[in-house]
């Protein structure tokens, strides 16, 4: 055996080692993910009750704050994730970044259409301590999609604008580096 050579590469990958890895990880978000279908949409519907304390104006605008700002960010970490990032490995973590900032509209719709107690008793519970919230919250993320869509159009007319220019007279284009 080579002294660089680890025992992976002399004998090729272990592949009982990999497996039993891969098993372990699928019963660990299982579980996982079994204990939080159950406890976060209580948990969550609980913090927003807190919040609100029965309002419904209160529900309403902080529904709309929710819905706008973290529909808002992770579109806007998306796109800078795709437009910067180039390696698989610094996607993913972006991608996961996306899902960190997306986590309660993505807690307020795993309540709004989930089929399980935990989704039941949350729904209970924004019915009576957070009324207009899930109003609120759609029309927060409807407003910054629509924003986000409006900004993307905008932007990507007016490059077309500045190439439609260019195509014309560069001369007259301050893109062209002349003072």
């Amino acid at each position: 055996m080579n002294v660089g050579s680890s025992p992976d590469t002399a004998h090729g990958p272990n592949w009982s080692r990999r497996v039993g890895i891969g098993v372990a990880l699928v019963v660990v978000v299982t579980l996982l993910a079994l204990l939080g279908a159950a406890f976060l949409p209580r948990w969550w519907a609980q913090r927003i009750g807190d919040q609100v304390n029965g309002s419904i104006t209160t529900g309403g605008f902080i529904g709309v704050f929710y819905g706008f700002v973290f529909t808002l960010l992770p579109l806007v970490v998306l796109w800078l994730v795709f437009r910067l990032l180039r390696t698989w490995r610094t996607r993913a973590v972006g991608l996961a970044l996306v899902v960190l900032l997306a986590a309660p509209n993505l807690l307020t719709l795993g309540i709004v259409l989930g089929t399980g107690n935990g989704a039941h008793a949350g729904d209970r519970i924004l019915d009576v301590e957070a009324p207009a919230f899930r109003g609120g919250t759609l029309a927060g993320a409807l407003l910054a999609i629509a924003l986000t869509v409006g900004l993307w159009y905008l932007v990507r007319s007016r490059r077309r604008a500045w190439r439609r220019a260019d195509a014309l007279d560069p001369s007259t284009s301050p893109k062209s580096g002349e003072p």
